[in-house]
């Protein structure tokens, strides 16, 4: 089973927020999901709430972050926290 770190759309219409979720790379954008691990507000002065735990735990188990997941891993600074972890070891 591929594991993907994606975005799930939430919000009314012309208000999104996006919920940053470790799902199956199969299911549907907006369907079954494993774990939140946390928020992405682009109408919000505070855009990002993420679980560095959580993502940390769910990318040394392989699982991949889309491209847009990835910018925003990348921005709270948890992509290259995980990279000097794998380095260190």
């Amino acid at each position: 089973m591929a594991v993907k770190i994606r975005l799930k759309r939430m919000g009314a219409k012309k208000r999104p927020y996006y919920r940053l979720v470790v799902a199956d790379s199969r299911a549907k954008r907006d369907g079954n999901v494993i774990e939140s691990i946390g928020t992405y507000m682009p109408l919000e002065a505070e855009k990002y709430n993420v679980n560095k735990e959580a993502v940390l735990n769910w990318l040394g188990k392989g699982a991949q972050p889309t491209d847009t997941a990835r910018n925003i891993l990348s921005e709270v600074g948890i992509m290259e926290e995980f990279h000097n972890s794998k380095k260190n070891k």
